[in-house]
């Protein structure tokens, strides 16, 4: 009887270190700020201050997207065209003039690079590189970008990310070694994984319609982003379906629930 008690007891012991050693091996759901934190005052969005604030924040990444100019600067906007300039068409000269809502000037992609290198904490860039009017210069916005990193020795702080197919290619190409996410949800992992992107990086209606592509991903070594989620149900969500990142505009409220 003791012996039957004994071998029992050892049983579930074992159960139970495993579920938590499983439990310990399975990282977290972790946060990333869309544009940076540019909600507080005194932010805006693809800022220098957003930057900042997300490094301070200490969370995992800090998305910023990139246009390519007529001139061959590298500069941080979203929109195509900003304040009635449009990056990817004009100089340099021209997009230094725009003035960001804090009151900042248009960032190059070289400025927020030097506020990275100089930063101990542990946030990543996390670099959109924008489809371009025609995919040759998103291919030579990627170039462009890679090479930009690469100077300032930031290629294992910095992932990327991007709409157009041709500049998931050419990363890849380009930085073999680098995190690369497809952001159009429009390819199954396995199709982006043969092709030697290394991650998915969603619209949160995407993996609604496609909650097995987040274990197809997993199953395949890739990661799962999601992006834009900014509300705490939406968030939980997410966190239990097992997506490595969420991408949001409310980097703090994202934190709470992803760190219970």
């Amino acid at each position: 009887m003791r012996h039957t008690r004994l071998l029992a007891l050892m049983s579930i012991l074992i159960v139970f270190c495993t579920a938590n050693d499983c439990l310990a091996q399975t990282p977290r759901t972790q946060t990333i700020a869309h544009r940076g934190d540019w909600k507080p005052e005194g932010s805006a969005q693809n800022s220098r201050a957003s930057l900042q604030r997300a490094l301070d924040l200490g969370i995992f990444g800090s998305e910023i997207d990139i246009w390519l100019t007529r001139d061959g600067h590298i500069m941080v906007n979203h929109d195509r065209t900003f304040q009635g300039i449009t990056p990817e068409d004009t100089t340099y000269a021209a997009c230094k003039k725009i003035r960001l809502k804090n009151g900042e000037r248009m960032p190059q992609l070289k400025d927020l690079l030097k506020i990275l290198k100089k930063s101990k904490s542990p946030t990543r860039l996390v670099v959109e590189v924008k489809s371009h009017s025609l995919p040759q210069r998103s291919r030579d916005c990627a170039a462009a970008a890679v090479a930009a990193i690469r100077k300032y020795g930031l290629e294992d702080r910095v992932l990327y990310i991007s709409f157009s197919i041709e500049a998931c290619e050419t990363l890849h190409q380009l930085a073999p070694k680098a995190d690369v996410a497809y952001l159009s949800g429009n390819r199954a992992p396995k199709e982006l994984h043969a092709m030697g992107i290394t991650g998915i990086d969603y619209h949160i209606k995407v993996f609604r319609q496609h909650p097995e592509w987040v274990s197809e991903a997993h199953a395949l070594g890739m990661n799962v982003n999601v992006w834009t989620v900014d509300e705490a149900e939406d968030i939980r969500v997410m966190k239990q379906l097992g997506v490595d990142y969420i991408t949001t505009n409310k980097p703090t409220l994202c934190e709470e629930p992803v760190n219970q």
